[in-house]
């Protein structure tokens, strides 16, 4: 794993990497580390929300919040020197795109706290990144990712399961 300093977010990892570092810090800490699901990683952005970023609709507001193509210098930043969301999680838009656990597949209606499909070629990538513009900074905004795949705007978020 990878980071530019130790209070910058760990990049370069794949999906693989990503989930053995789950489970040894689920081995470590004796409790249960995972990726989160699509659906829990945009309950934890929005934050209670229906706009389209955790804090409004207003993109000129976004500097506040987020690490993105206009403020970034092209380079991941220390986590947590943005404004939180309403519910104290920082960079929920920006600095690096973060791994879900789920599948991609298109959306196919309405649903309470999916899991997406088991298995599929690509997962989902949340959250957009230091190159992102607006548009994809939303508490939306999804993408599907290569498995294999690991970029110094990639990196994950993790969960713990009760």
């Amino acid at each position: 794993f990878r980071a530019q300093n130790a209070d910058h977010p760990v990049t370069r990892v794949d999906l693989q990497d990503a989930s053995e570092f789950c489970k040894w810090l689920s081995t470590k800490e004796k409790e249960t580390y995972r990726l989160p699901t699509e659906a829990e990683w945009e309950y934890a952005c929005r934050a209670g929300t229906q706009s389209r970023f955790s804090f409004g609709n207003d993109d000129k507001d976004l500097g506040d919040y987020a690490w993105f193509r206009d403020n970034s210098g092209s380079v991941t930043h220390p986590v947590g020197q943005k404004k939180p969301n309403a519910w104290g999680l920082f960079d929920m838009h920006g600095n690096v795109w973060e791994w879900c656990h789920d599948w991609y597949e298109a959306y196919g209606g309405a649903a309470t706290d999916p899991w997406g499909p088991s298995s599929g070629s690509f997962r989902i990538g949340r959250g957009s990144g230091w190159g992102g513009c607006p548009v994809f900074l939303r508490s939306a905004e999804r993408e599907p990712i290569d498995p294999t795949f690991g970029s110094g705007g990639l990196g994950l978020r993790l969960a713990r399961s009760e």
